[in-house]
């Protein structure tokens, strides 16, 4: 492996991790970014078209105030070829919904290329994997965290958490 792979690597894998940070924070432009023009999604049987139609579709959710999700990547495999990578990693996702909290794992099965000289997604497909729907309880690991949760330093919508602070 030559260095100019382990370089294409960690700039796929960036903005892998970029991409969730994206999300979990409502950051629209930073999320489109993630994406070539003309880009594909496929969200596990919820939508396949223009990844840009699919960030208009689920623009409401991420950027709403209570919106809450954390999303993890792991197990990123990259095959390269040139200036295309085949990319697959694993997401699991912690979401805060109206009637409880759920998680959820999936894979991303991802088509990156290299155009103009950056990485970036060309075709994305998901896969769900499993989902455990959980009850809601907020005790902050049972009070031993904090007694007072409004003292906690808590994450934030874009552009008001923290990571965007200059």
């Amino acid at each position: 492996m030559s260095l100019q792979d382990l370089l294409d690597k960690q700039e796929i894998s960036e903005i892998l991790t970029r991409y969730m940070r994206a999300v979990d924070r409502g950051d629209l432009d930073a999320l489109r970014a993630c994406y070539l023009p003309g880009a594909v999604e496929e969200h596990g049987g919820v939508y396949s078209g223009p990844a840009d139609a699919y960030v208009d579709s689920i623009e409401r959710t991420l950027t709403h105030p209570r919106s809450i999700t954390t999303h993890v990547v792991s197990n990123v495999l990259i095959e390269l070829a040139g200036d295309r990578a085949e990319v697959e990693c694993y997401v699991t996702a912690f979401a805060r919904v109206k009637p409880g909290d759920t998680l959820t794992v999936a894979r991303m099965l991802d088509v990156f290329e290299r155009v103009g000289g950056r990485w970036g997604i060309r075709h994305r497909r998901l896969v769900w994997e499993w989902n455990h729907d959980m009850d809601r309880t907020e005790g902050w690991i049972f009070g031993m965290l904090a007694a007072d949760p409004s003292a906690l330093h808590r994450g934030a919508k874009f552009p008001n958490d923290p990571v965007y602070a200059s």
